[in-house]
C-alpha cells in the first residue's frame, strides 16, 4: 500500500488542502515508525496506510484519515500525543488519543461484554469518527490474523464477533461488518469455512455467474427501452451469512437458494418503483418475499426495494433496487451521512437517525461535560439498547416489550413468540424492557401467527405493521384469494352462505 493509493481514494470529495494534510500525516507516521516491523515481516507503516485506505474508501474527512495514519504513533514510537497536537492540532490529537484509550479495553469474554460495549458507545458518543478509525484498524488486523498464535487468533476473532460486529450492524456499516464476519468465521470455524469455500467458490459461483449474467442482460434490455438509467451487478452473500443460515435452520448448502442477489441502481426513487414493475413484468414475483424499505426504512436508515422472483428454471432470485445515495448508505451506514461542514464539502442528508442527534448535540454543546449530560438526558432518553443471546445489540424505544424485540430480530420470531427470558428469568411478553437487558425469545414452531392482543402494548412500527399484516391480508393476497373460491371465506364463515352476505368481500 502507498500513500498515493490512499489519496486516489479521496478524489472527488476532498480538497487540495485536505490531501496535503493527509500527506503530512503520512510523512510524520513514516518517520515515527521507521525501522519497525510488523509480525508479518512488513514495515510497520503498512498498517497505518491500510487503515487510512479503508477510511478513505468510506469517504471520510481528511482529519479522520490523518488520524488513521497517526493512530499508533503515541503507543509505538518515541513521539507523544503532545507532538501530534503540536503538529496537527487538537482535533486530530483527540481522535488519536481516543483510539489509544479504546485499545486499553480488555476483552474477557462475554461475561464482560456489556462493559466493553458501554465503553465503545461512550467513545462513539464523544466523536463517532473514533469508531470508524477503530473499525478500520481492526479490519486490517483481522486480515493478518494468520501470523498470530492460535490463542490470540481465537481471542481477537471472538472479541470482534461479540463487540465490533454488533456495533457495525447497529450503525449500518455493512461493508465492514460482512468482511469482519467472514474473517472471524475463517478462524473460529476453520473446517466449516474451508468446506463452504470449496462448495461456494468452486462449485456454485461459476453456475451462478452465468445465471446472473442472463438475468441482468434481460432486465437491462427492458430498462433501456423504458429510458431508465441503470447499473446492474450481482452480489453474492458472504460466507458467514450462508453458514449461519445453514446452521440456524439446519439446512444443507444446496437448500440455501438466496446465496446471491441482483442489485439494480437507478437515479431516483420514482425509477426504483418503475424498475420494480419492470422486474415483475418479466418474472413472477413471490408475494411473500417483498420488502419496501424505501417507504419503511430500517432503524439504521437502510433503504431499498427487495423482491424475490422465480427466474429461468423456476430459480428463486432476489433483486435489490436502490438509488446511488441508498447504495452508499447500505455500504457504509452512518459514515455515508457524515457531515463534512467543518471538515470538507460533503453535506449531510436530513435524516440520519440518532447518530445525527449525537453529532448535533456535540456541535451545539459548549463543553464536553455539557455534551455528555445532554446526551444522557436528551439523546437516549427515548431509546433502549438490549442484547440477544448471541450478543447482538438492538435499539428499541423506551417502553418496548419482548414482542417488539422479537420482531426486531425477525418477523418469524415475532409471529411464533410464546414466552421470554429476560436476564435468564421467565418474564411476561408485555414486560417493559430496560437498557442492557439480555432478552431470549422462546418460540413455538407450531404457532401459526401473532396474538391480536399484542397490538395493545407493542411500541415499534415494525411490530405493529407485522402483526396487522398477518391479521389483515394484503391487497395482493386478497387478489390471489379471489382466484381460488375455496379461499373466499374466512375460517369461521360457512362457505355455503351466499356471497352477498360475506362481509369480508363488501
Amino acid at each position: 500500500m502507498t500513500i498515493e493509493q490512499v489519496i486516489a481514494q479521496t478524489q472527488g470529495h476532498l480538497s487540495k488542502a485536505d490531501t496535503e494534510l493527509i500527506e503530512r500525516a503520512y510523512a510524520f507516521a513514516a518517520k515515527a515508525h521507521r525501522g519497525q516491523k510488523r509480525i508479518t515481516g512488513e514495515p510497520y507503516i503498512e498498517h497505518p496506510l491500510q487503515t487510512a485506505f479503508i477510511l478513505a474508501q468510506m469517504g471520510l474527512d481528511a482529519k479522520t484519515i490523518a488520524a488513521g495514519l497517526l493512530h499508533d504513533v503515541p503507543e509505538d514510537s518515541k513521539y507523544t500525543l503532545s507532538d501530534i497536537k503540536k503538529n496537527f492540532g487538537e482535533d486530530i490529537a483527540f481522535l488519536v488519543d481516543s483510539v489509544t484509550k479504546l485499545n486499553l479495553i480488555e476483552y474477557h469474554g462475554r461475561t464482560r461484554y456489556r462493559e466493553s460495549l458501554k465503553k465503545m458507545f461512550l467513545a462513539m458518543a464523544k466523536d463517532v469518527r473514533v469508531i470508524f478509525i477503530k473499525f478500520a484498524d481492526r479490519l486490517h488486523n483481522l486480515r493478518t490474523l494468520e501470523y498470530l498464535p492460535e490463542d490470540k487468533r481465537q481471542k481477537i476473532a471472538n472479541e470482534t464477533m461479540d463487540i465490533y460486529v454488533p456495533i457495525a450492524g447497529l450503525l449500518g456499516i455493512w461493508h465492514l461488518k460482512w468482511q469482519m464476519e467472514d474473517l472471524c468465521f475463517k478462524y473460529l470455524h476453520p473446517t466449516e469455512y474451508q468446506e463452504l469455500v470449496q462448495k461456494y467458490e468452486v462449485e456454485k459461483k461459476l453456475e451462478l455467474n452465468q445465471y446472473i449474467e442472463q438475468m441482468a442482460t434481460t432486465l437491462s434490455q427492458v430498462l433501456t427501452q423504458l429510458n431508465i438509467e441503470h447499473k446492474i451487478t450481482g452480489r453474492f452473500k458472504h460466507l458467514y451469512s450462508i453458514w449461519e443460515k445453514m446452521h440456524d435452520k439446519n439446512r444443507k448448502f444446496d437448500e440455501i437458494y438466496d446465496v446471491f442477489a441482483l442489485r439494480v441502481i437507478v437515479p431516483d426513487v420514482d425509477n426504483c418503483y418503475r424498475t420494480l414493475g419492470a422486474i415483475h413484468s418479466l418474472w413472477r414475483p413471490n408475494i411473500n418475499r417483498f420488502k419496501d424499505y424505501i417507504a419503511l426504512p430500517k432503524p439504521n436508515e437502510y433503504q431499498s426495494l427487495h423482491t424475490t422472483v422465480f427466474g429461468p428454471g423456476g430459480k428463486a432470485t432476489e433483486f435489490q433496487i436502490r438509488t446511488p445515495e441508498m447504495h452508499e448508505q447500505a455500504q457504509y451506514g452512518i459514515a455515508a451521512h457524515w457531515s463534512y461542514k467543518e471538515y470538507g464539502s460533503k453535506q449531510p442528508t436530513p435524516k440520519v437517525g440518532w447518530i445525527q442527534e449525537i453529532l448535533n448535540a456535540q456541535k451545539n454543546s459548549p463543553d464536553t461535560q455539557t455534551f455528555i449530560q445532554q446526551l444522557r438526558l436528551d439523546i437516549f432518553s427515548d431509546r433502549l439498547f438490549v442484547l440477544s443471546p448471541k450478543g447482538d445489540v438492538y435499539e428499541l424505544p423506551v417502553g418496548a416489550t419482548p414482542i417488539d424485540f422479537a420482531y426486531a430480530v425477525h418477523t418469524d420470531v415475532g409471529n411464533k413468540a410464546k414466552g421470554v427470558l429476560i436476564n435468564n428469568k421467565i418474564s411476561r411478553l408485555d414486560e417493559p424492557l430496560h437498557n442492557n437487558d439480555l432478552v431470549e425469545i422462546i418460540i413455538d414452531k407450531q404457532q401459526t401467527g401473532p396474538d391480536p392482543a399484542w397490538l395493545k402494548f407493542v411500541k415499534t412500527t415494525k411490530a405493529k405493521n407485522a402483526i396487522r399484516q398477518y391479521l389483515k391480508p394484503s391487497a395482493l393476497n386478497r387478489f390471489a384469494a379471489l382466484a381460488n373460491p375455496k379461499h373466499w371465506w374466512p375460517r369461521h364463515h360457512n362457505p355455503n352462505q351466499p356471497p352477498e352476505k360475506n362481509k369480508n368481500l363488501e
